[in-house]
């Protein structure tokens, strides 16, 4: 494990109290309920049109002349993510989530992994044992950890790679949400969901800072249909 997949784990273990504490607040008041899913879908923001010069590291700009200057992506492609909520009665509740990306992606001649992570307060207008309307909002951070691929050889026979960690960018969010809760069975749901987040500082890495997204959560819900 790299150093940066070190401290990420280190970072969603600092987040399990968090969660420790939104399983038993339902469980001591007896109105409530509380649910836990696991999502796959998609965060969005625009390039920023520059480049990394894979020699020096330095920003370039990217042209047909220039071979070693290697463009910095959007952001994008699957992120999968953690949930869990406590709804405290019918339509107030409050919540977490932990969205990232599950592989490593390009950044120019470097890897990284986005993260986000939010707590918010949920209001749920329409909320009964087939569907439930929600919106949420809250505040949180997010996560930017960058790599390089390194390779050592030994003579001519052995050789191996391993991901140097070259830091990460640490930002404030804000994040809004809205999705519909389907009940397909019993306690178990698909919920669709769309995210928007503000991100101050996110040009730093893209062009904007604003992340859009998109999710589906599948989950279970411990309390009274």
């Amino acid at each position: 494990m790299t150093g940066e997949e070190e401290t990420d784990v280190k970072r969603i273990y600092r987040y399990l109290p968090f969660a420790l504490l939104l399983f038993c607040t339902p469980l001591l008041r007896a109105q409530g309920s509380f649910d836990v899913a696991l999502g796959f879908g998609t965060q969005r923001a625009k390039a920023t049109g520059l480049g990394i010069d894979s020699n020096t590291f330095a920003t370039c700009i990217p042209s047909s002349s220039s071979a070693t200057c290697e463009a910095t992506p959007a952001l994008g492609n699957l992120f999968m993510g953690f949930q869990g909520d406590a709804m405290l009665n019918k339509h107030m509740g409050f919540g977490g989530e932990l969205t990232f990306q599950p592989t490593k992606d390009n950044y120019g001649p470097l890897q990284y992994r986005q993260m986000f992570y939010d707590f918010d307060g949920l209001y749920a207008p329409i909320n009964n044992n087939r569907f439930q309307l929600r919106f949420e909002g809250g505040i949180g951070g997010a996560h930017s950890g960058f790599s390089y691929l390194q390779t050592s050889c030994v003579g001519t026979a052995v050789c191996s790679s391993y991901a140097q960690s070259v830091g990460a960018s640490n930002h404030f969010q804000v994040h809004v949400g809205a999705g519909v809760q389907i009940y397909v069975k019993d306690h178990f749901f698909v919920r669709p969901q769309f995210d928007f987040r503000q991100v101050p500082g996110l040009t730093d890495q893209f062009d904007s800072n604003q992340v859009y997204g998109f999710t589906v959560w599948v989950g279970y819900n411990f309390g009274e249909m």
